[in-house]
C-alpha cells in the first residue's frame, strides 16, 4: 500500500503520528507497507476519527510494477484528482465563485424565517411559572407549555398590523412598541374567551409562518379529541376519531391552547404565574434589539418581491425552516459550562447579570443558559445551519469507481441489467437536474437486488460517487438485501448500513453470520477483495451542519454511510414525526441522496 498525504498545520502532525504506526516512511508525506485487509479498515478508522479540517489522506493499492489503483480518500478530496494524483503546481482565480451559488429559490426564505424564529421561540420561558420550575418550586403539569405563551407575546406584538407596519417598528422599536409585548397580550384561562393567534394574525402571513415555527419548535400541535367532528377516519395522537374534510381547511384558525397541551389540570392558583412576567421579555436587551432589527430589515426586502407571501402553503420551505430551527436550538441547548463554570466553545454573550434563564445543565440542574444569550444563540448556529444546507451533502462520504457496480453481466439471465444500467447513465444528466422516478419489475431470481444498486450507482456523479438509500418493508427482505449487497459489493461496515425495526431480528441474522465463521467461510476470504472501490470519506466532522448531529452514534450510523438498506420505518420520521426533532436525521439523509423503495 502506498500512503500520501496533504494534510496541513495540526492534521499533519496527527496523521504522521498514526501512518508511523502502519507503514514506513517513504518520503516526508509518502508511506508505503504491505499491510492486510484488517489492518487497512483499522488504518482508516483512526485516520477517519482524528480527521480535521485540514486533513487530507490517499491510499494507493499497487497492482503490479507500474499500476496502482485509489483504494479510499479521508478528509478533503478536493487535494487529489479522481485517481489520487497530487498536482505538481496549480493555480486558481475564483472568478465566477459557481460554488457560493446554488438552485435553493427559498433558501433566503428558510434563513430569514428561521433566524427570526428563533429570536422568538422561547419568550415564554421568560414567564414566572417557567422561572419557578427551572428551580424546583413548580412540580405541576404544564397548564401553557412555553411554545404557546411565546406564540401569544408574538401576536400581541403584531396586533392587526400588516407584514410591512409590524417589521418597520421591529426594525425600530420605540417604548411604546415595548409595551404591546405584554399590554396587549391574550392570557389563556383568565376572563372571557380569547381571539386565537391564527385567526388574529390573517393580515400577515409572514407573521403566521413564524407563529407555526414558534409554536411547534418542541412538538406539532395535536387537535384534542373533543374538537372532532365524526365523517371521516382520523388519527389524532393516538387516538381515533372522525373529522370533516371541512374541518381541514383553516385548521390553523381554530387551534387553541388545547392543541399544544391540556389545559384542564394544574392548581387554579398558579393560573397566574403563566402569563406574569416579574423580569419584563429579552426584546428590551440591546442585543436582541440589534439582531431583530438586522432581520426585520431583510424580510422588509424579501416580502416586496411578486413571488413572496403564504409561506405557510408551502410546505416544503416549512418544513426545513423548522428542522433547521429545531436542530439549532437542540445543539445549542447542549452547550454548558466546563469544569470551571466557564461557558463551552461555541456559545455567545448575552447581558451581564441576566436575572432569566433558559435551561439548566447536570444532575444538580446547575442553571445553564441566560435567556437573552439561549436567544441569540440559537438565532447564530440556526443560520450557520441554513447556510451550510445546499451544499451539506458534498462532505458526506459516497461510493465511486466500484468495479462490481460497474461490470457487465457474465449470465445471459442477467444481460437485462446491462440495458438497465446503459439507460440509466444515458439519462442521468437529466436525472440529476430534475430528478427520476424508476420501477423495477422481474420476477424472483432474475437479480433485482444488484440491479437497483446498478442503476442508482449509473444516476449517481461519476466523480463525487453514489449515496443511496434503499427501504423496505419487511425486516427478513431487509436483512437478506443488505447481506447481499455486503458480499456482492464487498462494503465494510461503515460503508453499508443495515437497520432494521427489531432487535430479534437482526440477532438472528447476526447467529446466521457467526454459523457462516464455525464452517471457515471467514478465514477464506481474500486480504483485499479484486472488487475494490474508492470511498471518499468526505469532512462531516467539521461541515456546520453535519457536526451538529453526526455525534449521535445513531444518527451517525443512519446518516453517513454511502449505502443505506433498512425498513422504512427508519426513514418515514421524516415527514411524520410530532415530536424531539426525529425528523432530522431521515430527513437529511433522504435530502443528500437517492432513495429505493424494494
Amino acid at each position: 500500500m502506498l500512503l500520501l498525504s496533504q494534510c496541513s498545520k495540526r492534521a499533519l502532525t496527527e496523521t504522521r503520528r498514526i501512518l508511523d504506526q502502519f507503514a514506513e516512511r517513504r518520503g516526508d508525506r509518502t508511506w508505503q507497507t504491505p499491510i492486510t485487509k484488517q489492518g487497512l479498515e483499522t488504518l482508516r478508522r483512526l485516520l477517519k476519527k482524528t480527521a480535521r479540517r485540514n486533513t487530507a489522506v490517499a491510499c494507493h493499492w499497487i497492482r503490479g510494477q507500474d499500476h496502482s489503483e485509489l483504494i479510499w480518500v479521508v478528509g478533503d478530496a478536493s487535494q487529489f484528482n479522481e485517481l489520487g494524483a497530487v498536482a505538481t503546481n496549480s493555480t486558481q482565480r475564483n472568478i465566477i465563485r459557481q460554488r457560493d451559488e446554488n438552485d435553493w429559490h427559498t433558501g433566503q426564505d428558510i434563513h430569514l424565517l428561521t433566524a427570526l424564529a428563533a429570536l422568538l421561540h422561547d419568550l415564554g420561558k421568560a414567564s414566572q411559572a417557567f422561572q419557578m420550575r427551572l428551580l424546583g418550586q413548580l412540580q405541576e403539569r404544564n397548564q401553557y407549555r412555553h411554545e404557546w405563551v411565546s406564540l401569544r407575546l408574538f401576536e400581541a406584538f403584531v396586533g392587526d398590523d400588516d407584514d410591512s407596519t409590524w417589521l418597520a417598528r421591529l426594525a425600530q422599536p420605540s417604548i411604546k412598541d415595548d409595551a404591546t409585548w405584554l399590554a396587549r397580550l391574550q392570557c389563556d384561562g383568565k376572563g372571557p374567551p380569547k381571539k386565537l393567534p391564527f385567526a388574529q394574525l390573517s393580515k400577515a402571513p409572514l407573521a403566521q409562518a413564524i407563529g407555526w415555527l414558534v409554536v411547534t419548535h418542541h412538538r406539532l400541535p395535536v387537535a384534542p379529541e373533543k374538537d372532532t367532528n365524526y365523517t371521516s377516519h382520523h388519527n389524532l395522537g393516538g387516538k381515533v376519531g372522525w373529522i370533516t374534510a371541512q374541518a381541514l381547511e383553516g385548521v390553523l384558525s381554530q387551534m387553541d391552547a388545547g392543541w399544544n397541551e391540556c389545559t384542564d389540570q394544574g392548581d387554579a392558583n398558579n393560573l397566574p404565574l403563566y402569563w406574569s412576567f416579574p423580569h419584563g421579555l429579552p426584546v428590551t436587551t440591546e442585543l436582541w434589539r440589534k439582531r431583530a432589527a438586522r432581520l426585520a430589515v431583510r424580510l422588509q426586502a424579501l416580502i416586496k418581491f411578486p413571488d413572496k407571501g403564504n409561506w405557510l402553503a408551502n410546505p416544503y420551505v416549512m418544513h426545513i425552516s423548522r428542522l433547521s430551527l429545531m436542530l439549532a436550538d437542540h445543539h445549542y441547548s447542549t452547550l454548558g459550562l466546563d469544569d470551571k463554570g466557564q461557558p463551552v466553545e461555541g456559545r455567545v454573550k448575552g447581558q451581564k447579570c441576566y436575572p432569566l434563564f433558559a435551561n439548566t445543565q447536570g444532575p444538580t440542574n446547575q442553571l445553564n443558559q441566560t435567556l437573552d444569550e439561549h436567544l441569540l444563540g440559537v438565532a447564530q448556529h440556526s443560520g450557520e445551519v441554513t447556510y451550510a444546507l445546499p451544499r451539506f451533502e458534498l462532505n458526506l462520504p459516497r461510493l465511486a469507481r466500484h468495479r462490481a457496480l460497474t461490470k457487465r453481466a457474465q449470465d445471459a439471465r442477467y444481460r437485462w441489467q446491462d440495458k438497465a444500467v446503459d439507460m440509466g447513465q444515458a439519462i442521468r444528466e437529466r436525472a440529476q437536474n430534475q430528478g427520476a422516478f424508476i420501477v423495477n419489475m422481474a420476477s424472483t431470481g432474475c437479480g433485482k437486488t444488484l440491479a437497483n444498486a446498478r442503476i442508482m450507482y449509473a444516476l449517481a456523479n461519476p466523480v463525487h460517487g453514489m449515496r443511496c438509500s434503499f427501504a423496505m418493508g419487511l425486516r427478513t427482505l431487509t436483512l437478506q438485501t443488505g447481506r447481499a449487497f455486503r458480499d456482492l459489493l464487498s462494503l465494510a461496515d461503515d460503508e453499508l448500513a443495515i437497520r432494521v425495526g427489531g432487535n430479534a431480528s437482526r440477532a438472528l441474522f447476526e447467529h446466521y453470520e457467526r454459523e457462516a465463521e464455525k464452517t471457515g467461510s471467514a478465514s477464506r476470504q481474500s486480504l483485499l477483495d479484486e472488487d475494490s472501490h474508492v470511498l471518499f470519506e468526505g469532512n462531516a466532522n467539521v461541515h456546520p451542519l453535519l457536526q451538529r448531529v453526526i455525534h449521535d452514534p445513531a444518527v451517525n450510523a443512519l446518516l453517513t454511510a454511502p449505502v443505506l438498506v433498512c425498513t422504512i420505518d427508519h426513514l418515514t420520521p421524516a415527514t411524520e414525526s410530532q415530536r424531539s426533532g426525529r425528523q432530522i436525521a431521515p430527513m437529511l439523509r433522504l435530502m443528500s441522496g437517492d432513495l429505493g423503495i424494494i
